[in-house]
C-alpha cells in the first residue's frame, strides 16, 4: 500500500512539473502569436529563411524516438530487458540525431549573419529580427530540453541495465518517457509555427 501510494506521488509529482513546462512554452506561443499578429509578412518571410528539410526530418526523428520510449517501457512491464535497453538506446541515438540537424542548421544561418542583431538583422525590417530573436529562443530552449531528456533516458538505462528498473519498479522509465513525449509534443508546434509559417 505505501508503495503504491509513492509511485502516485511521484506520478503527480512529474505531471505538475509536465505542467509548468507546458506554461513556459505556452508564454512563448502567446508571444509567438502576438508579434506573427504585428509582423506577418516579416514572419513569412522568415520562415522561408529556414530549411524544411531539417525541419521535417527532426519532426520524424522526434516522433520515431517517442515510439521507442514508449515501446520500451511495455518491454519492461513484459519482462524483457534485452529489448528495452535496445528501444532507450534507439531512443537516445535520436535524440543526438536531432541535436546534430540543429546543430548544422543553426551554423548555416549563424555564418550567412541571419541571428538577432546581426548587421544584416538590423538593416531589415524589426519583424524579420524579432522572428529570428523567437527562433533562436524557442528552438535553443527546447534544444535544452531535448538534452536533459537524454540525460533522464541515459540513466534509465543504466538502471535497467543494472536491474533497478524492473517490471515491478519502473517509475524512472515511465517518467522519463512522459518528459520525452513533452519534448516531442512541443517540437510538434515548434514546427509549423516556424517552418510551415506563410
Amino acid at each position: 500500500m505505501e508503495k503504491a501510494i509513492d509511485k502516485t506521488g511521484v506520478r503527480i509529482g512529474m505531471w505538475i512539473f509536465l505542467y509548468s513546462e507546458i506554461i513556459l512554452f505556452g508564454g512563448l506561443f502567446v508571444l509567438y502569436a502576438v508579434y506573427f499578429h504585428t509582423y506577418p509578412e516579416d514572419f513569412g518571410r522568415g520562415g522561408k529563411e529556414l530549411n524544411r528539410i531539417f525541419g521535417t526530418a527532426n519532426t520524424l526523428v522526434l516522433l520515431i524516438s517517442s515510439f521507442t520510449v514508449a515501446a520500451s517501457i511495455t518491454a519492461i512491464q513484459l519482462r524483457k530487458k534485452g529489448q528495452a535497453i535496445c528501444f532507450i538506446i534507439f531512443s537516445l541515438l535520436c535524440g543526438v540525431i536531432f541535436l546534430i540537424n540543429k546543430y548544422f542548421e543553426w551554423g548555416t544561418k549563424i555564418h550567412h549573419d541571419i541571428y538577432p542583431n546581426s548587421d544584416l538583422m538590423l538593416d531589415s525590417d524589426p519583424g524579420f529580427n524579432i522572428f529570428f530573436g523567437l527562433y533562436y529562443t524557442i528552438t535553443g530552449l527546447h534544444g535544452l530540453h531535448v538534452i536533459i531528456g537524454m540525460i533522464l533516458l541515459a540513466i534509465s538505462l543504466v538502471l535497467v541495465i543494472r536491474n533497478k528498473i524492473t517490471d515491478q519498479r519502473y517509475a524512472m522509465l515511465e517518467n522519463s518517457g512522459l518528459y520525452w513525449h513533452l519534448v516531442d509534443l512541443i517540437w510538434i508546434f515548434v514546427f509549423p509555427l516556424f517552418y510551415l509559417v506563410l
